[in-house]
């Protein structure tokens, strides 16, 4: 092991000297439409594919294209020792949908664009720039001759919800077999404040339709006698939660709920979170809450009942009279442990029919929330690496949002999973004028570097944790007498 190559200088010059590559490389990641829920951008996943599994390759590794139901998976593999540990970065290179004609993008969405030291278009933060700068990582360990196997495991669904990921790796799982997982697609409190999630939000997605009728009809010939779908949809939504306060008004919807523990509310607040800072970095005006703990806990730590848009009626410019025949609310829940979508799902069907028969509930996608693990040898050494590649130690906060696949591994390959994310509220996850930065890049790079060393300290593989027990669930509430 040449130990020389892991001094933190040694580490910022090494990343130094790969930047001019690592930024051509993330153009090309970048210049790539990866939009895997546009069929028609099948063959530029399948381009991104060969590109990720070429770049293993020259990279020193052994990579295969995995073929699943869906989009492909691509695996990496560096050193195959059996004494050694054997870590998994995961990550995604699929992106989100964008249109400089229709949001508000200031360069070409997918068109890598290069300021100081920010790196603009879709997909440079999610989640190809953190790929790629734990890709140099790896090269880093390799240089440095460290005794722990290296693999990779790139996505291509992740932004859909993973829907053919667990079926994929189950069919490869002695090729992916491993003694432990580590993501990197999160995202820290702010600049220079790190943080790793100890637990993610699940996800149970809903479609409300409402049928009346067969075409829009005049308001002056039929208004007052006709039923309006997106009324009745509108009065629905009112009673399913309250829009003021965010609060869910559906029976048993937060039975399973377990809150956060003392020592996870001080993680909070010693985080640096600040009101302020969220709205600056999400541009929003007003909040629910003025109260910081109050907010961290609502992002992280509580459920939602969300509104994402409603279809019908007319939406051309100025007012034209009509009822219309039909209409549709896209609805999605964040869940937390230990709630499961499938007893959401049935929560909300059941509610939704009793309050109006004629709605047709279309469950969608479903990803179940995750207890992330904040003690043991790896939260230990992600704690160490942060603070060597950043110079602060990270604190343990939770994710508000999901990452279907990470319940997934830790179900299938039987391994715990870690994260060291590199991502900033700033570099904007799923908006308009998404970005990276070098100096997240360059110090992802060293406490990639050092985690790999960290772990390969551990030595043999039964050395690691293994997964921990899920939060127990609470103890069901009592009915008093005389109450229903």
């Amino acid at each position: 092991m040449k130990t020389e190559k892991l001094t933190r200088e040694a580490l910022t010059a090494y990343a130094a000297e790969n930047r001019e590559a690592f930024e051509a490389l993330l153009k090309d990641f970048v210049e790539i439409p990866s939009v895997s829920v546009d069929p028609t951008k099948k063959s530029a996943i399948r381009e991104n594919a060969k590109l990720a599994a070429d770049v293993i390759r020259r990279f020193g590794g052994e990579s295969r294209i995995l073929e699943t139901d869906g989009h492909p998976i691509v695996a990496g593999a560096w050193g195959k020792n059996p004494l050694w540990p054997t870590v998994t970065v995961y990550n995604h290179l699929d992106v989100q949908p964008a249109s400089i004609e229709t949001e508000p993008w200031k360069t070409e969405p997918f068109t890598f664009t290069k300021q100081g030291d920010r790196y603009f278009g879709r997909g440079t933060t999610d989640d190809k720039g953190p790929a790629l700068t734990a890709l140099y990582g790896i090269k880093a360990a390799l240089d440095a001759e460290l005794p722990v196997n290296l693999r990779v495991l790139w996505e291509f669904e992740e932004e859909i919800g993973s829907p053919s990921f667990e079926k994929a790796i189950a069919a490869h799982a002695d090729l992916l077999a491993t003694d432990s997982v580590l993501v990197s697609d999160t995202i820290w409190i702010a600049r220079g404040k790190p943080a790793c999630p100890a637990g993610l939000r699940g996800l149970q997605g809903f479609l409300f339709t409402l049928e009346t009728g067969e075409t829009d009809q005049h308001s002056g010939v039929c208004g007052g006698a006709a039923r309006n779908p997106m009324a009745e949809l509108m009065k629905l939504v009112a009673e399913c939660f309250d829009a003021t306060t965010g609060r869910v008004k559906i029976p048993g919807f937060y039975d399973d709920v377990v809150p956060p523990t003392k020592k996870e509310l001080e993680d909070f607040r010693r985080s640096g979170f600040t009101v302020a800072g969220f709205k600056k970095d999400h541009l929003f005006k007003s909040l629910r809450t003025k109260d910081a703990l109050d907010l961290m806990k609502r992002i992280w730590a509580q459920p939602t009942f969300e509104i994402h848009g409603m279809v019908g009626g007319y939406t051309g410019p100025g007012v034209k009279t009509v009822i219309p025949p039909s209409a549709e609310v896209k609805v999605s829940c964040r869940l937390v442990p230990n709630q499961t979508g499938e007893k959401i799902a049935k929560l909300v069907t059941k509610f939704v029919k009793s309050k109006n028969k004629d709605v047709v509930v279309h469950v969608k996608n479903r990803l179940d929330p995750y207890q992330g693990k904040t003690e043991g040898p790896l939260a230990e050494a992600v704690k160490r690496s942060m603070k060597f590649g950043f110079k602060r130690e990270p604190v343990f906060v939770r994710e508000g949002g999901s990452i279907g696949a990470v319940v997934t591994m830790e179900k299938v390959l039987k391994c715990p999973v870690i994260f060291l994310g590199l991502s900033l509220p700033e570099h904007g996850y799923h908006a308009p004028n998404e970005n990276f930065d070098w100096e997240q890049a360059s110090g992802g790079m060293a406490s990639f570097t050092r985690y790999f060393a960290e772990v390969a300290s551990l030595g043999k593989p039964s050395k690691l944790a293994k997964p921990g027990p899920r939060p127990a669930k609470p103890a069901k509430k009592v009915a008093k007498k005389g109450k229903k």
